[in-house]
């Protein structure tokens, strides 16, 4: 009866707690934060300067007294500190107190979050006990790729096997789900990250030029690609240091390019998605044919990946609606159905 009253005066929460955004889903009104998942700090005192977007343009630009941090590596939380204190500030931006005299404080709110597939319990605890610290009543932990299913809208509650790729900046989770559980599942640390740096290194290697992680993002949205397309003239202009000189240099890449610099680690995902497919029952494998492959996240965005995939493993492939918000919608979508959250969380804690 509480918790129902609860979950009447509260602003109930999804969080998609990734590596590299986060995004936060209010109850009954849709996605409200959408920031990266950076943290901006004193070096000694440790007080919290900037969060988010704010935080992101300090990245390779602090003073010796600030350091910015991304708290989260590969999924999984990296530094606690920062991200309670992340955790905290999106919580208090969605869910402030009155301050009128006389009016009766919001209940604490129930939060909802996805997480990597292939986290430890020790790492599952970390999550838990920062969201209890922001200020949750209770914590709920989901698998990321059961959050992406659900919120790409697949029957994941029926007997036909759905399979969702869920490619983040962190971690690329695989899973086939069917009667409302994960069949098969793979979580392998190769993602947007990995695809960031490998830009890095391809430019420095080809033309000595030295760029950062930044930049790297950024070359990997305007001219990212996976598979040959028909129109081949994207170019960007690229600008960073001239290791031989160490003078600043621009120079201008294109689309072909950048895909050779990230054909490994799109090998490495093709590669989990094909071992994923090994391991699964022969009837789901049916059903995988004819309903397809689901791709979600920021890294399902790089052109052309959802046309490798089709033709390497000779499925059909889709890429969801808004698949940077797969994970968070599906986390929004359990704040309503009590039972289905029941049924797929793996982790819950209450305070």
């Amino acid at each position: 009866m509480f918790d129902f009253l609860f979950g009447l005066l509260s602003h109930d929460l999804g969080i998609d707690l990734g590596t590299a955004n986060t995004l936060v889903y209010v109850r009954g009104k849709g996605i409200v934060i959408r920031e990266p998942s950076v943290v901006a700090r004193h070096r000694k005192t440790k007080q919290v300067v900037a969060i988010g977007r704010e935080a992101k343009r300090m990245l390779g630009k602090t003073p010796q007294a600030i350091e910015a941090l991304r708290p989260l590596k590969d999924g999984v939380i990296a530094d606690f500190d920062a991200t309670a204190a992340m955790l905290t500030h999106y919580i208090k931006l969605v869910h402030q107190q009155p301050k009128r005299r006389g009016l009766p404080s919001i209940p604490r709110p129930k939060v909802v979050i996805g997480i990597p597939s292939g986290v430890t319990e020790v790492e599952r605890r970390a999550v838990q006990e920062a969201a209890i610290m922001a200020g949750a009543r209770e914590a709920y932990l989901i698998e990321e790729p059961m959050a992406a299913a659900i919120g790409a809208g697949l029957p994941i509650q029926e007997s036909s096997g759905s399979f969702i790729c869920d490619i983040g900046g962190g971690t690329s989770e695989i899973a086939v789900l069917s009667l409302g559980g994960i069949v098969v599942n793979r979580s392998i640390r190769i993602a947007g990250d990995e695809m960031d740096e490998a830009i890095v290194s391809f430019i420095r290697l080809k033309y000595s030029v030295l760029i950062g992680e930044q930049t790297a993002e950024a070359i990997k949205i305007a001219v990212g690609s996976a598979y040959p397309a028909a129109k081949e003239d994207r170019q960007t202009v690229v600008r960073g240091r001239d290791i031989e000189t160490g003078l600043p240099k621009s120079i201008r890449v294109g689309e072909a390019e950048i895909r050779e610099a990230l054909a490994q680690v799109v090998r490495e995902i093709v590669e989990a998605i094909s071992e994923t497919i090994e391991e699964t029952p022969p009837e789901l494998v049916g059903d995988i044919m004819e309903h397809g492959i689901v791709l979600a996240g920021g890294g399902s965005l790089i052109r052309g990946i959802d046309k490798l995939i089709a033709v390497e493993l000779k499925l059909p492939v889709w890429v969801t609606d808004d698949p940077q918000t797969a994970v968070v919608r599906g986390c929004g979508k359990l704040l309503d159905d009590e039972v289905l959250l029941g049924k797929v969380k793996v982790a819950a804690r209450k305070v």
